[in-house]
């Protein structure tokens, strides 16, 4: 199985769920109660989305994952 990185762009809503979009992978949306639910959700929607694309035909290939990436962590005090 293939893996690969890529970059989502999550926020917390007012309503205090939160929102992960993609936009290296056009039509990827999810909202969770939680950041974690979130995450979770957003990984299945992209390979969902993955898979509908290989049905397609379409055989584009997502980037390999990195051996190394940046992940930037907020801390509070």
């Amino acid at each position: 199985m293939a893996e690969w990185l890529v970059n989502l762009q999550v926020e917390q809503l007012p309503e205090g769920c939160y929102l992960a979009t993609c936009a290296s992978i056009p039509g990827l949306v999810a909202q969770g109660r939680t950041l974690t639910e979130t995450l979770e959700i957003a990984r299945d929607v992209a390979r969902e989305l993955h898979e509908a694309r290989l049905e397609r035909g379409e055989r584009e290939a997502p980037p390999a994952l990195a051996q190394s990436f940046e992940l930037p962590v907020v801390l509070s005090a």
